[in-house]
């Protein structure tokens, strides 16, 4: 992958396509393709056919997917399995159709057993039942692994497939609705801090810039509920490290073997709830409603082969939540 080589990167406006196109624009690549959904909306197969034989990339980052937290996935399942399995069926094809030398495919840890042996290997997969809170999501990413596989098999392409762990970072979704754990926990403590502070017109900029909150979250200001027990472990992975191990493994890694990306150490929920509110300063008292469900009672990733490859994580959890919130600031600003 040269400077100059034709990259399309799929979903560059979201949290993982924008670190990925802000990598590559880093290390000087400067034939990048992107395209908005109104451009472009990768789930109708002519209009990705179109784009494809018109811009023949060499190399696709396939970024671009429906994601969400617990609410979400479970709220809208047959949306999080049509809409995945459309973008990844229609851009995967049309790659090896027009001829991409790579493509990279990005997947989530949600593939794994509910009760899947921690920390989880590549060899897991489909070894037991999925987490039916995501199911369906996970069913989509499964079927791009295999799809990615079945192409290398029978046409000879070099399409790779990577599993990274929770992500958070710049451009993350804040969304109490559809968020995953911790932006929704940094929004949350911030609003209770502002609650506490009586500054009701910042909570105004807040939900006119990231969407109303909702009623129950309201209802516990300026304390904070949390859903769950607090004891699930998590391993939270910065997404500009994300991108930085993407950007290695297309150019260093070949294979049908997917790839984990992640830190290889995780926290309690509750630990992070900890130290979320640290850095946004909250002081008040955080409540878990063990009546709602926990997920996953472990998601840990082991990441020896990426770590044999010559890739490690370098953002530590709590710099990176720092980060995370001056982003969140600066957009109130």
């Amino acid at each position: 992958m040269d400077k100059s080589s034709r990259i399309y990167v799929a979903g560059h406006r979201g949290l993982v396509g924008s670190a990925i196109y802000r990598k590559l624009k880093e290390l000087g690549h400067t034939n990048l393709v992107v395209k908005t959904h109104g451009q472009l909306d990768l789930t109708r197969q002519e209009e990705v056919e179109r784009f494809f034989d018109t811009e023949r990339p060499e190399y696709v980052f396939l970024a671009a997917a429906k994601v969400g937290g617990i609410l979400a996935n479970s709220t809208f399942p047959a949306d999080f399995i049509y809409i995945n399995l459309a973008i990844q069926t229609n851009v995967i094809h049309c790659a090896y159709r027009y001829g991409a030398k790579k493509l990279l495919f990005l997947g989530s840890s949600c593939i794994y057993p509910k009760l899947c042996p921690q920390p989880m290997k590549e060899e897991y997969l489909l070894s037991g039942y999925l987490e039916p809170t995501n199911e369906a999501y996970a069913v989509a990413k499964i079927a791009g692994i295999k799809m990615c596989q079945a192409y290398n098999r029978q046409y000879g392409t070099r399409f790779i497939s990577v599993m990274p762990t929770n992500l958070y970072g710049p451009k993350d979704n804040f969304d109490l609705e559809t968020s995953h754990v911790l932006p929704a926990l940094i929004r949350k403590f911030h609003l209770a801090k502002l609650v506490a502070a009586g500054d009701w017109e910042t909570i105004k900029k807040d939900e006119e810039t990231f969407g109303p909150v909702p009623l129950d979250v309201k209802e516990s200001l300026p304390n904070v509920s949390l859903w769950g027990s607090g004891t699930p472990r998590r391993e939270f992975l910065h997404v500009d490290d994300l991108a930085d191990a993407c950007v290695f493994l297309m150019q260093n890694y070949e294979g049908s073997k997917f790839v984990n990306i992640g830190v290889g150490s995780d926290i309690t929920i509750g630990e992070l709830a900890q130290l979320v509110a640290g850095v946004v300063g909250f002081k008040g008292e955080v409540i878990f409603d063990s009546s709602k469900p926990d997920g996953t009672p472990r998601k840990l990733l082991d990441v020896s082969r990426l770590r044999g490859l010559g890739w490690r994580a370098k953002i530590g959890l709590q710099e990176g939540i720092k980060q995370t919130y001056e982003w969140y600031l600066d957009q109130l600003s």
